[in-house]
C-alpha cells in the first residue's frame, strides 16, 4: 500500500517544479514588454547554479523564445542583453544543455548580435559564445565556416578587457589544425594579440598567452614571426622569459614555457639558446616536483618531454636537473590508496589523474632515454621501473599503453639492456600481447620495439619466433599504414639475419612471392629498402652481389615481373635513381630478364625496349661509377645480340 501512495506523491512534487518552470516560460510571451523583461531577469536569477531548473526550462521551450527576443528589432537592448545572459547561463549547465542550444541554431544568432554597437550586449553575446564554443560537444569548425567571423572578432579586440578575454579564449580553444592556425595568423592574430600580454587584467594576459601557445605549436611560420615581435620595445621571447619567473603565477610560468618550447621545436629558437637551457628547461623541471598540483605536474612533464625529445644535449641537462629521474618515480605512487576511497566520483577522478601521471612519466622517460646509454641505465635502475613498464603495457587506458611502449622502445635501443633487464622481465610477452589488436599508433611503436628485440644479439629473439611472430609481422606488411609496413618488413629483416633455413622458409611462406613483389613496388622508399634488406638476408647464403638479380632469376619470377607493369615501371625508375646501389640492382635485374640464351628473351627485350630501358642503359654507360657502367654495357650487349 505504501508503494502505491509513493508514486502520486513523487508526481505531485515533479508537477510543482514543472509548474514553477512553466511560469517563467509563460512570462516570456506576455504582451507587456516591461513584464517580459522582468520575466527574463527573474529567470536569470532562478537558473544561476541550478542545473535542474536549467534543464526544465530547456525542455519547456524557453530557448527558442529567448532567441526570438534576442533577434527581434523591436526588443530593447536591455532585453536582448538579459536574454543573452540567460542563454549563457543555460550553456554553463550540462553538455546536453549545450546540444539543445546548438539544435536551436544559437551560434548564428549570437554572431549576428555581435554586429550591434552596444558594448554590454556584445559582451553578453561573446560570453555565451565562449561557453558554447569551448564545450566538448561543439565542433570547432563552426568558427571557420563563415569567412567573415574571424576578422570581425579581431576588429572587436579593442572594445573592452572582457571582450579580449572571451575572444582570446575562443581562438585558443578553436585552433586545432594547421589550417586553423593559418586563418588566425593571416587575419593578424599575432599583431592583434601581442599587446594584450601587457594588459592590466591577468585573465586577458593568460588567454593571450594560450593563444600564442596554440598558434606556435608545430608551426615554423608563426614561430619565426613571433621571434621578431616587439611588445613595448621588448622582443616576445624575452617577454615570455619574464613571465616564467618564479614570482609569477604557476599557470603563467607553465604557459610561457610552452610557448618557448613550441617555438624551439618549430626551429625558431636554437636548442642551446639561454632562454631554453637556463629558463624554459629548469621551469618545466620545477613543474614536475611534488609541490605542484597534479595537473601542473602532468603538463610540465609532457611539455618537457616534447622539448627535449630530439636533442641529446637537452636530454643530458634535464637528466641531471633537480634529480628529475627520481622525481618522476613519484608519478607512479598516486593515488596512495585506491581501496580506501569509497566515493565513486572521487575514485573516478583519482584513477583519471593516476592514468595521466603515469602517461606523462612514461613520455618523459622515453624522451630522456632516447639517445644516451648512461641515462637509460639510470632510468632502468629507478625503483621497479621495468615492472612499471610491463604493467603499463596492459593498462586499460590506450594513452598509458602508448606512453609505456614508447618508453620501452626508447630503452630497447640499449644493447646492454636488451641482454639484461629486458630478458630478466621477459618484456617480449606483454609486447607480443599488445601487438595482437591495438590501434595503429600503438602498433607503430610496439612493432618498432619488436624490431630491436629481434636483433641478432637479443636473447628475446628465439622466444619471440616461437610465439608466432612471423605471421604477425607478415600481416603488418599488408597494412595500409606505411609505418607499419616498414616495421613489419624491418622486423622480418632482423629475424632473417644469419637465421637457419627453417626460419627463412617460414618467412618466405608467410609473405608469398606476390607480396614480396608488392613490397618491391611500394611507393614508400623505406619499405623498398627494408624489403631489399630482407631479401639480402634471406639470400645471403648464395654468392650474389645483387638482390633484384636473384628475383629475376628463374622462369616463374620472370613471368611475374613481365606481366606486372608496376614492377617494370619501378625497375625503370630505380635505373635512374640517385642511389647507385638501387641502380645496380635494377640493371642486374634487366640483365637477367633479357639474357638472350633463355626462352622468351626476345619478347622481354621488345617490351623493355618499348619502355625506354635501352635509352637509360646508354646513359648509364657514361656514369662515373665503373661497376654500374660495366653492368650497363653487359645489358646493352644482350639487346644488340
Amino acid at each position: 500500500m505504501a508503494c502505491l501512495l509513493e508514486a502520486p506523491m513523487r508526481m505531485s512534487v515533479l508537477s510543482e517544479v514543472t509548474a514553477s518552470s512553466r511560469h517563467y516560460v509563460d512570462r516570456l510571451f506576455d504582451p507587456d514588454p516591461q513584464k517580459v523583461l522582468q520575466g527574463v531577469i527573474d529567470m536569470k536569477n532562478a537558473v544561476i547554479g541550478n542545473n535542474k531548473q536549467k534543464a526544465n526550462l530547456i525542455v519547456l521551450g524557453a530557448v527558442p523564445r529567448l532567441l526570438y527576443l534576442l533577434q527581434q528589432e523591436a526588443s530593447t537592448v536591455e532585453l536582448k542583453t538579459e536574454c543573452a545572459v540567460v542563454l549563457g547561463s543555460l550553456a554553463m549547465g550540462t553538455e546536453n544543455n549545450v546540444k539543445s542550444l546548438l539544435d536551436c541554431h544559437i551560434i548564428p544568432a549570437l554572431l549576428q548580435g555581435l554586429l550591434l554597437p552596444d558594448l554590454k550586449f556584445i559582451e553578453a553575446c561573446l560570453r555565451c559564445l565562449r561557453t558554447i564554443l569551448t564545450s566538448p560537444v561543439t565542433p570547432v569548425e563552426v568558427l571557420y565556416t563563415d569567412a567573415t567571423v574571424v576578422p570581425h572578432l579581431m576588429s572587436l579586440l579593442s572594445r573592452s578587457r572582457y571582450i579580449q578575454e572571451y575572444i582570446c579564449q575562443i581562438f585558443s580553444h578553436c585552433c586545432k589544425t594547421p589550417e586553423h592556425q593559418a586563418v588566425l595568423f593571416n587575419h593578424g592574430a599575432v599583431q592583434n594579440i601581442a599587446h594584450l600580454l601587457t594588459s592590466p587584467s591577468y585573465k586577458v594576459q593568460m588567454q593571450a598567452l594560450k593563444c600564442f601557445s596554440v598558434l606556435a605549436y608545430e608551426n615554423p611560420q608563426v614561430s619565426l614571426t613571433l621571434v621578431n615581435v616587439l611588445v613595448d620595445g621588448e622582443l616576445l621571447p624575452q617577454v615570455f622569459v619574464k613571465m616564467m619567473q618564479r614570482d609569477k603565477p604557476i599557470e603563467m610560468q607553465l604557459t610561457s614555457a610552452k610557448c618557448l618550447t613550441y617555438m624551439c621545436r618549430a626551429g625558431a629558437i636554437r636548442t642551446d639558446d639561454n632562454s631554453i637551457v637556463l629558463k624554459t628547461l629548469p621551469c618545466l623541471v620545477r613543474m614536475c616536483s611534488k609541490e605542484r598540483l597534479l595537473e601542473e605536474r602532468v603538463e610540465g612533464a609532457e611539455t618537457l618531454a616534447y622539448l627535449i625529445e630530439p636533442d641529446v644535449e637537452l636530454q643530458r641537462i634535464a637528466s641531471i636537473t633537480d634529480h628529475l629521474i627520481a622525481m618522476l618515480a613519484d608519478y607512479f605512487k598516486y593515488p596512495s590508496s585506491v581501496s580506501a576511497i569509497t566515493d565513486i566520483k572521487r575514485l573516478d577522478h583519482d584513477l583519471k589523474h593516476a592514468h595521466e601521471l603515469r602517461q606523462a612519466a612514461f613520455k618523459l622517460y622515453a624522451s630522456l632515454g632516447a639517445n644516451d646509454e648512461d641515462i637509460r641505465k639510470k632510468i632502468i635502475e629507478t625503483e621497479n621501473m621495468m615492472d612499471r613498464i610491463v604493467t603499463g603495457l596492459a593498462e586499460s587506458s590506450v594513452k598509458v599503453r602508448l606512453a609505456a611502449v614508447r618508453c620501452l622502445h626508447s630503452l630497447s635501443r640499449s644493447v646492454q639492456q636488451l641482454r639484461t633487464s629486458f630478458q630478466d622481465h621477459t618484456v617480449w610477452k606483454p609486447l607480443m600481447k599488445l601487438l595482437q589488436n591495438a590501434p595503429d599508433e600503438v602498433l607503430v611503436v610496439a612493432s618498432s620495439t619488436l624490431c630491436n628485440l629481434l636483433l641478432e644479439f637479443s636473447p628475446s629473439k628465439e622466444p619471440i619466433l616461437e610465439s608466432g611472430a612471423v605471421e604477425l609481422l607478415c600481416n603488418l606488411t599488408q597494412s595500409e599504414n606505411p609505418a607499419l609496413r616498414v616495421n613489419g618488413i624491418w622486423a622480418l629483416m632482423n629475424m632473417a639475419f644469419q637465421a637457419d633455413q627453417k626460419i627463412k622458409t617460414d618467412i618466405l611462406r608467410g609473405l608469398s612471392t606476390e607480396q614480396l613483389f608488392r613490397l618491391l613496388s611500394d611507393s614508400d622508399v623505406n619499405v623498398l629498402m627494408k624489403t631489399l634488406g630482407l631479401l639480402r638476408n634471406l639470400l645471403s647464403t648464395r654468392p650474389t652481389l645483387c638482390i633484384l638479380a636473384n628475383i629475376a632469376d628463374g622462369t616463374t619470377a620472370k613471368d611475374l615481373i613481365m606481366t606486372n607493369d608496376d614492377i617494370l615501371q619501378k625497375i625503370k625508375y630505380y635505373m635512374s635513381h640517385s642511389n647507385v646501389k638501387l641502380q645496380l640492382a635494377a640493371t642486374f635485374c634487366v640483365s637477367n630478364l633479357i639474357w638472350s640464351e633463355e626462352e622468351g628473351s626476345h619478347e622481354r627485350q621488345d617490351k623493355l625496349r618499348e619502355l625506354g630501358v635501352v635509352d637509360i642503359l646508354h646513359k648509364l654507360v657514361q656514369t662515373t661509377d665503373l661497376n654500374l657502367s660495366d653492368k650497363a654495357k653487359t645489358a646493352l650487349q644482350q639487346f644488340l645480340s
